[in-house]
């Protein structure tokens, strides 16, 4: 039952791991460059990606909740053990996940919805959807200069993307570690008891041979050898 938790547990972080990688695409514009480097083509680019989000299904939003609500409930239940590894390992994973949920629900959300949702794109038309300017993006010079107000929050989502894969990241590398702690325990418990298993072997055997009757023929030989030392 334990490796079943901690099956649907990493399935679920990996989930959602799989999911922020995706915002890659928009976040590479934007993170660890320069002023200079970040161009108004870099941030109309990861500006428009970030509102195709705004568009999504609702299905895939009951999707990834359900997801992530999946991931606690096999956390917590996990937790409710109280064996030492599960306290430590699993600990650490819901401080870490915890964290990750935090960030996305109280700065991801809110940052999207606020300035993404009815965003102007200028180079979005019916003969061009949104869709394909991801793909071609149109030369820098038919862009109108990016608005000086959306430039933090565009640069905040991608950091928030960041923290929040890192902590994911945290969470898979706990559970690897408490998979390799365990791992050497079991390893441990089975020398000990094969050493034990053998120790009693061999006391049983010379328990039995103390006890084993001598011989017809063996006590008049231990008789001669008595009396020659004699």
């Amino acid at each position: 039952m334990a490796g079943l938790r901690t099956s649907i547990f990493i399935s679920a972080v990996s989930f959602l791991l799989g999911l922020l990688f995706t915002h890659w695409i928009a976040d590479s514009l934007t993170l660890w460059k320069s002023p200079e480097t970040q161009t108004d083509l870099r941030l109309w680019t990861s500006a428009t990606y970030y509102a195709i989000l705004t568009h999504m299904p609702p299905t895939l939003v009951y999707l990834y909740s359900g997801v992530t609500i999946v991931g606690v409930v096999a956390l917590l239940w996990s937790l409710m053990d109280g064996e030492a590894g599960n306290l430590m390992f699993d600990g650490g994973s819901a401080l870490l996940y915890g964290s990750a949920v935090f960030v996305y629900i109280y700065s991801v959300i809110p940052n999207i919805l606020e300035n993404f949702t009815g965003l102007p794109l200028p180079f979005v038309s019916a003969q061009k959807p949104i869709s394909a300017v991801l793909t071609s993006p149109p030369p820098a010079s038919q862009l109108p200069p990016f608005p000086p107000s959306l430039r933090n929050p565009t640069l905040e989502l991608a950091s928030s993307h960041l923290v929040c894969s890192v902590a994911l990241t945290g969470v898979l590398a706990l559970q690897a570690g408490r998979w390799w702690a365990e791992m050497y325990d079991v390893d441990d418990d089975e020398a000990v008891l094969e050493e034990g298993e053998g120790g009693a072997t061999e006391k049983e055997e010379e328990g039995t041979g103390r006890s084993q009757p001598e011989t017809e023929d063996e006590a008049p030989v231990r008789k001669r050898v008595a009396t020659a030392q004699t």
